[in-house]
Protein backbone atom coordinates (compact mmCIF):
# COMPACT_ATOMS: atom_id res chain seq x y z
CA UNK A 1 0.00 0.00 0.00
CA UNK A 2 1.29 3.98 -1.24
CA UNK A 3 -0.18 5.29 1.67
CA UNK A 4 -2.02 7.41 -0.38
CA UNK A 5 -5.52 8.48 -0.05
CA UNK A 6 -8.02 8.91 -2.86
CA UNK A 7 -10.33 12.23 -3.01
CA UNK A 8 -13.30 9.53 -1.45
CA UNK A 9 -11.67 8.71 0.96
CA UNK A 10 -10.58 11.79 2.38
CA UNK A 11 -14.13 12.92 1.61
CA UNK A 12 -15.59 9.91 3.45
CA UNK A 13 -13.05 10.58 6.72
CA UNK A 14 -13.82 14.48 6.66
CA UNK A 15 -17.60 13.18 7.25
CA UNK A 16 -16.92 10.95 9.88
CA UNK A 17 -14.75 13.45 11.98
CA UNK A 18 -17.73 16.02 11.26
CA UNK A 19 -19.96 13.53 12.30
CA UNK A 20 -17.78 13.01 15.69
CA UNK A 21 -18.29 16.61 16.50
CA UNK A 22 -22.25 16.29 16.18
CA UNK A 23 -22.95 17.04 12.60
CA UNK A 24 -25.25 15.30 10.89
CA UNK A 25 -24.64 14.23 7.19
CA UNK A 26 -27.16 14.51 4.05
CA UNK A 27 -25.76 13.68 0.72
CA UNK A 28 -26.48 16.64 -1.60
CA UNK A 29 -28.46 14.88 -4.00
CA UNK A 30 -31.00 14.18 -1.04
CA UNK A 31 -31.78 17.91 -0.46
CA UNK A 32 -31.50 18.78 -4.39
CA UNK A 33 -34.99 20.17 -5.66
CA UNK A 34 -35.29 16.89 -7.04
CA UNK A 35 -34.25 14.66 -4.14
CA UNK A 36 -36.16 13.10 -1.52
CA UNK A 37 -35.58 15.25 1.28
CA UNK A 38 -35.65 18.22 -0.70
CA UNK A 39 -34.54 21.16 1.10
CA UNK A 40 -33.43 23.39 -1.88
CA UNK A 41 -36.57 24.85 -4.38
CA UNK A 42 -33.71 25.48 -7.23
CA UNK A 43 -30.68 24.42 -7.98
CA UNK A 44 -29.14 28.12 -7.73
CA UNK A 45 -30.78 27.79 -3.89
CA UNK A 46 -27.50 27.75 -1.63
CA UNK A 47 -29.09 28.66 1.95
CA UNK A 48 -31.71 26.00 3.44
CA UNK A 49 -34.00 28.15 4.28
CA UNK A 50 -36.22 25.62 6.18
CA UNK A 51 -33.02 25.26 8.46
CA UNK A 52 -32.39 28.83 8.87
CA UNK A 53 -36.24 29.71 10.19
CA UNK A 54 -36.53 26.22 12.66
CA UNK A 55 -32.76 27.79 13.60
CA UNK A 56 -33.99 31.59 14.40
CA UNK A 57 -37.56 30.44 15.80
CA UNK A 58 -35.61 28.39 18.07
CA UNK A 59 -33.32 30.88 19.36
CA UNK A 60 -35.96 33.89 19.33
CA UNK A 61 -38.80 31.85 21.26
CA UNK A 62 -40.30 35.06 22.67
CA UNK A 63 -40.80 37.17 18.72
CA UNK A 64 -43.71 36.87 16.71
CA UNK A 65 -43.99 34.73 13.61
CA UNK A 66 -44.12 37.73 11.13
CA UNK A 67 -40.36 38.89 12.73
CA UNK A 68 -39.24 35.73 11.78
CA UNK A 69 -40.61 35.99 8.60
CA UNK A 70 -38.70 39.11 8.17
CA UNK A 71 -35.80 37.88 9.58
CA UNK A 72 -35.62 35.32 7.55
CA UNK A 73 -36.26 37.04 4.34
CA UNK A 74 -33.63 39.34 5.13
CA UNK A 75 -31.26 36.96 5.16
CA UNK A 76 -31.99 35.29 2.21
CA UNK A 77 -32.59 38.36 0.15
CA UNK A 78 -29.18 40.55 -0.22
CA UNK A 79 -30.10 44.13 0.38
CA UNK A 80 -27.06 45.74 -1.91
CA UNK A 81 -25.72 44.94 -5.35
CA UNK A 82 -22.41 44.65 -3.76
CA UNK A 83 -20.93 41.54 -2.86
CA UNK A 84 -18.53 43.22 -0.22
CA UNK A 85 -21.43 45.20 1.44
CA UNK A 86 -23.74 42.17 1.45
CA UNK A 87 -20.69 39.62 3.00
CA UNK A 88 -19.99 42.35 6.20
CA UNK A 89 -24.01 42.49 6.87
CA UNK A 90 -24.19 38.44 7.15
CA UNK A 91 -21.08 38.73 9.39
CA UNK A 92 -22.60 41.71 11.38
CA UNK A 93 -25.91 39.57 11.86
CA UNK A 94 -24.02 36.46 12.37
CA UNK A 95 -22.08 37.48 15.14
CA UNK A 96 -24.78 40.07 16.72
CA UNK A 97 -28.11 39.49 16.16
CA UNK A 98 -30.33 41.00 13.09
CA UNK A 99 -31.88 44.19 14.67
CA UNK A 100 -35.77 44.37 14.29
CA UNK A 101 -38.82 46.32 15.04
CA UNK A 102 -40.97 44.10 17.32
CA UNK A 103 -44.97 45.15 18.18
CA UNK A 104 -45.56 43.99 21.70
CA UNK A 105 -48.97 45.56 23.87
CA UNK A 106 -49.71 47.96 20.46
CA UNK A 107 -45.87 49.45 21.25
CA UNK A 108 -43.21 49.07 18.75
CA UNK A 109 -39.42 48.16 20.37
CA UNK A 110 -36.68 47.32 19.04
CA UNK A 111 -35.13 43.30 19.51
CA UNK A 112 -32.57 41.68 17.61
CA UNK A 113 -33.21 38.28 16.47
CA UNK A 114 -30.50 35.94 16.87
CA UNK A 115 -28.67 33.65 13.98
CA UNK A 116 -26.62 31.54 16.00
CA UNK A 117 -26.28 31.02 19.39
CA UNK A 118 -22.70 31.26 20.82
CA UNK A 119 -23.45 30.22 24.22
CA UNK A 120 -24.81 26.79 23.99
CA UNK A 121 -23.76 25.37 20.42
CA UNK A 122 -25.37 22.38 20.34
CA UNK A 123 -28.73 24.39 20.21
CA UNK A 124 -27.46 25.05 16.49
CA UNK A 125 -28.03 22.97 13.47
CA UNK A 126 -25.18 21.19 12.21
CA UNK A 127 -25.07 19.60 8.78
CA UNK A 128 -22.30 18.56 6.65
CA UNK A 129 -23.85 17.85 2.67
CA UNK A 130 -21.79 16.04 0.47
CA UNK A 131 -21.68 16.51 -3.37
CA UNK A 132 -24.46 18.83 -3.42
CA UNK A 133 -24.61 20.11 -7.15
CA UNK A 134 -25.31 24.20 -7.35
CA UNK A 135 -26.43 25.48 -10.75
CA UNK A 136 -25.89 29.17 -11.63
CA UNK A 137 -26.77 30.35 -15.19
CA UNK A 138 -24.40 28.32 -17.39
CA UNK A 139 -22.16 27.46 -13.76
CA UNK A 140 -22.35 23.80 -12.75
CA UNK A 141 -20.10 23.29 -9.56
CA UNK A 142 -20.33 20.61 -7.24
CA UNK A 143 -18.29 21.12 -4.12
CA UNK A 144 -16.98 17.82 -1.83
CA UNK A 145 -18.80 18.99 1.11
CA UNK A 146 -20.63 22.17 2.27
CA UNK A 147 -20.98 22.56 6.29
CA UNK A 148 -24.11 24.51 7.04
CA UNK A 149 -24.84 26.08 10.73
CA UNK A 150 -28.54 26.94 10.81
CA UNK A 151 -29.20 26.89 7.15
CA UNK A 152 -26.51 29.41 6.25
Amino acid sequence: MTGKMTEAEVEAAAIGWLEQLGYTHLPGGDIAPDGPACERPEWSTVILEGRLRNAVTQLNPSLPPATIDEVVRRVTRPQSPSLDENNHELHRWLVGGVEVQVRRDGRVRGDTARLVDFDDPDRNDWLVVDQMTVIEGKYNRRPDLVVFLNGL
